[in-house]
């Protein structure tokens, strides 16, 4: 099955006989046009010619990884922050990335991804193009920087990296000299901006005809993607707290930067992977990855969220102009918002629940529990993909991919049940998506395993 998976993301082409009078060659590809007066028979052979692209089927192939929640609402125990916020609030003492990785390595994790910006505009890198972030903190005297612990502690540890980088930018909306939404005229501008005393060490350079957020982006995207090493997933949240301006994203250009930078990285909300549509774990009976496009999606201004519960069944693709390859992810938290809580309150039928806040040995001590279900539960999940294997759940010659249910580990028996009995997915997805926040010590607890099924747009 594996042999035949490659073959397809090759693009290596395959003849079908599409009734007695109508002989076509198909290509397998990601994107696939239907043209005027195609048959139901020819759109349904089109549609088995979809496939993933190589960097979609390597992202499938992760099927557990984690999510690093962190930020000033980490301190402010705010859902969402206002932009507002003093850097200073982020009173980061000690940081200890290796014990993150180690913890997601034993579970049987294969990459992480960290909010380095979430809507409140607060920088977890030493960005050259905004004083708002880690390095106007006390946390090493102004000179430390997350991203970089992390990405040196992946690569330690065998992980994959993932970026989420909020398009929303709240700092840029409340500060009077923010550039979100200031109106500013598009131009040709020069991607990386240089700063003085601040060199970039890839002399890539780029052009393109943006307004002054779209640059700062870009500018950010740049210093990403070439000063941390290499990246997997750069995840685009589309929740939007507030707008200002009529501010468009220029999805184009930063689309051409990411593949040129980062040729391996699969795109959260842009046409590589899609929100199922909400953040409760659940999904359709059958999540369909081959999707009808009214446009081809390169040319897209925007990637709707798809959230009826019919977005992929024979009826839409008999209607489509394009059929694409775009896999689901779910992403649920298992207690009430994404970020540490010095709390237990928890969601309904999921029984883990983040430690209180106690002096330094106690939490030492509930880290290395923690540490330790996450590795029972990351053997439970490797244990049941084998049985998985081992009984072959290919069905048909229709189906080119091994199905996968989704999988749950850990104590949520309720969503456990609801899950099982979903066996009919005839399309790859991952597996599952391990929740973790950073407590404000700059340890990590986890907080339980949900769902990842294989991110277009969560709401954050």
């Amino acid at each position: 099955m594996r042999t035949v998976s490659l073959l397809m993301c090759l693009g290596l082409a395959a003849t079908l006989s599409v009734g007695a009078q109508n002989k076509q060659s198909i290509d397998f590809a990601n994107t696939i046009a239907i043209n005027p007066g195609d048959s139901e028979e020819m759109i349904m052979h089109k549609a088995a010619h979809v496939v993933p692209t190589a960097n979609q089927m390597s992202a499938l192939e992760n099927e557990f990884i984690a999510f690093i929640h962190f930020g000033p609402n980490t301190f402010t125990r705010m859902e969402w922050g206002t932009g507002n916020e003093d850097p200073k609030i982020f009173d980061l003492k000690t940081l200890d990335t290796d014990q993150w990785c180690q913890a997601m390595k034993s579970a049987g994790m294969k990459m992480v991804i960290i909010t380095v910006k979430h809507h409140d505009g607060f920088c977890l890198w030493q960005s050259r193009y905004t004083r708002h972030g880690i390095m106007s903190t006390g946390f090493r005297d102004g000179k430390g920087d997350v991203l970089k612990d992390l990405s040196a502690s992946c690569r330690k540890y065998g992980l994959k990296l993932g970026i989420y980088l909020s398009p929303a930018d709240l700092y840029q909306i409340e500060n009077p000299a923010g550039l979100y939404g200031n109106l500013s005229k598009y131009t040709m501008r020069e991607i990386p901006r240089e700063v003085p005393g601040r060199p970039f060490a890839n002399k890539t350079k780029f052009r393109f005809l943006v307004d002054d957020y779209n640059e700062y982006f870009l500018n950010q995207l740049f210093e990403l993607l070439t000063e941390y090493g290499e990246v997997h997933e750069l995840w685009f949240d589309g929740a939007h707290p507030k707008r200002k301006g009529g501010q468009q994203y220029n999805y184009k250009a930063w689309m051409e930067l990411i593949h040129t930078l980062a040729p391996k990285a699969v795109v959260f909300g842009r046409g590589d992977v899609r929100w199922c549509g909400n953040e409760s774990g659940s999904t359709r009976t059958t999540e369909w990855n081959v999707l009808p496009y009214g446009e081809h999606p390169d040319s897209m201004r925007q990637t709707p969220d798809l959230m009826a519960d019919d977005v992929a069944s024979r009826k839409k693709l008999l209607n489509a102009k394009y059929l694409h390859y775009m896999q689901a992810e779910t992403n649920t938290s298992i207690r009430e918002g994404w970020f540490y809580r010095d709390d237990e309150r928890t969601l309904g039928g999921r029984q883990l629940h983040i430690p209180a806040q106690h002096p330094t040995q106690p939490r030492r001590s509930i880290l290395r529990r923690r540490c330790a279900r996450a590795r029972r539960s990351g053997q439970s999940h490797q244990q049941h993909l084998r049985q998985e294997s081992a009984q072959g759940h290919s069905k048909g010659p229709e189906t080119t991919f091994r199905r996968q249910q989704p999988h749950f580990c850990g104590n949520n028996r309720t969503a456990r049940d609801r899950y099982e009995t979903r066996s009919d997915i005839r399309t790859p997805r991952r597996g599952h998506y391990d929740q973790w926040r950073v407590a404000r010590s700059g340890s990590m607890h986890q907080c339980g395993l949900q769902t990842h099924n294989t991110p277009a747009r969560s709401h954050h």
